[in-house]
């Protein structure tokens, strides 16, 4: 596909993110309602690019777009912008999601699929701030699912083991990503990532992907990779100041300077392009703002997944609206100019959100021209 029919395509991706999708409630995999991560979403395979699409939000509920059956059969979404008669395919449910452990613990309340082929879980579906909500990041919805019943509190490493072993055989997964609620504990996580991976790697040979916060002694990078962890994420969101005090209260604490600093130590491990972060755009941070950061990630060796902000039903924010499609367009043309410019490639990372790319249009931005193509 050539560059320009790419970014054309990323800009139709672009606009059901951040409109979403009135969904009918058509077969495959439904996507999910609350908690950590992507949520509110449903996954959508378009021309070949698998997508994370909100269809249980509020945005989503005044869409103009549409997901329904076609004509011929199959699925289509519809509605106002050009070309927007789209032929899309619903991931089916996965295989895995109709088993559970020898205790009965159903393996979809331990590990999800997400995209088309990415298995990823949250191992303490708590967090030290997510109750005191003047401390607690405002889009978070991590105890939403655990609240409802559909998630334990902490996986165990054998639990997650189990759970991917029979995602790969069953279903195809090719990636694991682990992420977590900040505990109350100086390795913020890594401990649980460095022991959930030697199991997981002890029984499948399954890249994964850790994801938490800036531990306070960089040995634990080391202590994860030598678990089996691939890649790493951590996670920004927002970069201005004023932004992360009032939309990161409690973790804005840890300074922009401080993640730059865990980054450099951190690729010194894992290695150039082994490393990201998260930045959501459309909630308050500058084009420029958010440009000039992935600038300096890109230039330590981190790869700065750019997202648009989705609202989640029953957070602060669940009325924040989405940024503009504009908006991410401008944002994901000039970082994705900057990562094909530095050779740091989305597909090059072993594993990951980024790796994934489905909550995001990033990476149809990034990819110059095929060879033999205008």
């Amino acid at each position: 596909m050539a560059e320009h029919d790419r970014r054309a395509l990323g800009r139709r991706l672009t606009e059901l993110q951040v409109h979403g999708v009135v969904d009918p409630a058509v077969p495959g995999n439904p996507g999910r309602r609350g908690g950590a991560g992507p949520s509110d979403h449903r996954a959508l395979s378009i021309d070949g690019t698998t997508v994370m699409v909100p269809v249980y939000n509020a945005v989503a509920g005044t869409s103009p777009y549409r997901l329904d059956t076609a004509a011929g059969g199959g699925l289509e979404v519809s509605g106002p912008a050009a070309a927007m008669a789209l032929a899309v395919e619903a991931p089916p449910e996965p295989r895995f999601y109709g088993l559970t452990t020898a205790e009965g613990i159903p393996y979809r309340s331990i590990a999800l699929l997400h995209g088309r082929d990415v298995l990823a879980t949250t191992l303490l579906q708590t967090c030290i701030r997510f109750r005191d909500r003047t401390q607690s990041c405002q889009f978070c919805a991590i105890e939403q699912s655990l609240e409802d019943g559909r998630t334990l509190v902490r996986k165990t490493p054998a639990q997650v083991a189990e759970v991917a072993e029979a995602a790969v055989r069953l279903d195809g997964v090719r990636q694991l990503v682990l992420t977590t609620g900040t505990p109350n504990s100086d390795d913020r996580g890594a401990r649980l990532m460095a022991e959930t991976a030697a199991a997981v790697k002890a029984r499948v040979n399954l890249p994964i992907q850790a994801q938490c916060e800036p531990p306070d002694d960089p040995a634990w990078y080391w202590r994860m990779k030598d678990a089996g962890v691939d890649s790493l994420g951590m996670h920004l969101e927002v970069v201005e100041e004023e932004v992360r005090r009032r939309i990161l209260p409690g973790k804005s604490e840890l300074g922009l300077e401080r993640y730059m600093e865990a980054f450099t130590e951190a690729v010194a491990v894992f290695g150039r392009g082994q490393v990201s972060t998260y930045l959501l755009a459309g909630l308050g941070d500058s084009a420029a703002s958010l440009i000039a950061v992935s600038e300096r990630l890109i230039a330590l060796g981190v790869y700065p997944f750019v997202v648009p902000f989705v609202p989640i039903a029953g957070t602060p924010l669940e009325a924040h609206p989405a940024p503009s499609t504009d908006f991410m367009v401008a944002v994901y043309t000039a970082v994705g100019d900057r990562l094909r410019a530095s050779d740091l490639r989305s597909e090059a990372m072993a594993a990951g959100c980024a790796k994934c790319g489905a909550c995001s249009a990033l990476s149809l931005f990034e990819a110059g021209p095929e060879p033999g193509t205008p």
